[in-house]
Formats: C-alpha cells, structure tokens, sequence
C-alpha cells in the first residue's frame, strides 16, 4: 500500500467520523489552522528532508514534491487540523457539566 492510499483512508475515517462536529465549528478557524499547519509542514518537513533526518521509499510514494517534501507528507497536518478540533469540542462538552457544577 502507498502512502497516498493509507493518507486517503485516514481522512476519510476522520471525516466520516467527525462530521457532525466538524460541521458546527467556524469554518474559517478549520481553514486558517490548515493553512498554518500546511505551511508549517512545508518549511521544517524540506529542512528535514534536506538534512537527511528522514528518506521515503521511492516505492511508496507518487514521487510529487512540494518544495522538497513529498505530498503525502501534508496529509498529516490535514488531519491533525480535522481531529483535534473536533476531539477538543467533544471532550469540552463532556466536561463542561462536571466543571459548572464545581464550587
């Protein structure tokens, strides 16, 4: 399985999954958090690439760079900018009884 396969099913999974969440949040938070986080990506994913913290197998990936990171590589920050938002509102409200009801 290539990368672009399994970052496919990923974000299909949280999406799917999320997507009741997802959809009450402001979009333009979603927006600008994976603006942020893709950019983010791009810079220290090519410095890493660069200075040969990490390789990928050939084999693996479409063999597609973005300024020297591959594109699978910004799945990740897609991802992470889906879930936490949507784990951060569903974890909130089930504390927010606990933490009203505190003295």
């Amino acid at each position: 399985m290539t990368n672009i396969v399994l970052n496919v099913v990923v974000i299909a999974l949280v999406v799917g999954v999320s997507w009741r969440v997802l959809r009450r949040l402001r979009p333009s938070g979603l927006v600008w958090t994976t603006v942020l986080l893709l950019v983010l990506t791009l810079v220290f994913d090519t410095l890493m690439i660069a200075v040969g913290l990490y390789v990928y197998h050939p084999d693996r990936i479409l063999g597609v760079y973005v300024w020297g990171a591959p594109l699978e590589d910004f799945a990740y920050p897609v991802v992470a900018a889906l879930a936490v938002p949507a784990l951060w509102e569903v974890l909130g409200r089930r504390r927010a009884p606990d933490a009203a009801g505190a003295p």
